[in-house]
């Protein structure tokens, strides 16, 4: 699933493109349709995102996509493609500089049209977001602090903070050296508020890069350079790996519908 960075970087880019512009919208697939309709020869004043949520202000009417673990955008420049498959959503606009620009959108949990009261009723439910203030860290912490859930959990839980996912949970705990299975309220307020601040910048660094990398150059494979798949992180997907720190295997078992992976000596409950 697409995680808080990656919409960041989306609510970025198609303001870049098409705020400001009518933008042509449609629904090949026909889920949408009714909603394409509504939208179709408006202009888009902003597009901004919230977590893993994306709102497109259509002036009064906002367009709200989740993406979900299978939603995908796809952009280019000049004439779209024919539509094919499942195509949820397509907005064709002149573009910035005059030139046609098209964006596609598939696979999503959620694309619908909301009035404003519906979308702050989406963002009343989410819990601070790191690209969006940096002082989140004692707001989350009050529901974390006083929770018998795990914090592999709580991490997941987007009441608590919004736009972590499965990658930023297994990799900022282990920087932390949390075990997921501590519950909430054994994390003391001074670890939650290390987590949220070093959260801050990955989220951050992740933005510029359009990747996440969490691994120090000391704990990588090579050092200098551009950093390699198998050495961007510490223990997410590398079940069975030895621990970059001690070496040992890391593991890996379900919790809250993902794959946790941790390293049950550095992250010791």
């Amino acid at each position: 699933m697409p995680e808080g960075h990656t919409l960041y970087r989306l609510a970025r880019e198609q303001s870049e493109l098409f705020a400001g512009r009518p933008v042509h919208v449609t629904s090949p697939q026909g889920r949408f349709a009714a909603g394409a309709a509504l939208l179709d020869g408006r202009v888009v004043e902003e597009v901004t995102s919230y977590g893993k949520h994306l709102f497109a202000d259509f002036g009064g009417d906002v367009l709200h996509v989740h993406l979900g673990l299978y939603g995908t955008y796809t952009t280019g420049v000049g004439d779209p493609p024919a539509p094919r498959g499942a195509l949820r959503m397509r907005w064709v606009a002149d573009g910035p500089k005059g030139e046609g620009v098209w964006t596609d959108l598939r696979g999503a949990t959620a694309c619908d049209v909301l009035t404003q009261p519906e979308v702050d009723a989406i963002l009343d439910r989410l819990g601070p977001d790191p690209l969006r203030t940096r002082r989140g860290g004692p707001l989350s912490y009050a529901k974390v602090g006083r929770s018998r859930t795990a914090v592999g959990a709580l991490l997941m839980d987007q009441s608590v903070l919004a736009g972590v996912g499965n990658v930023y949970r297994a990799e900022i705990l282990f920087r932390h050296r949390i075990s997921p299975f501590r519950p909430g309220r054994d994390v003391g307020a001074q670890e939650w508020q290390a987590l949220w601040d070093d959260l801050v910048v990955l989220l951050r660094a992740g933005v510029r890069m359009g990747r996440i990398v969490t691994t120090q150059p000391a704990d990588r494979s090579r050092r200098s350079g551009a950093v390699r798949r198998e050495d961007a992180h510490y223990v997410y997907r590398r079940t069975g790996l030895p621990c970059r720190i001690c070496g040992t295997e890391v593991r890996t078992e379900e919790m809250v519908g993902r794959n946790l992976y941790w390293c049950p000596v550095c992250q010791a409950v």
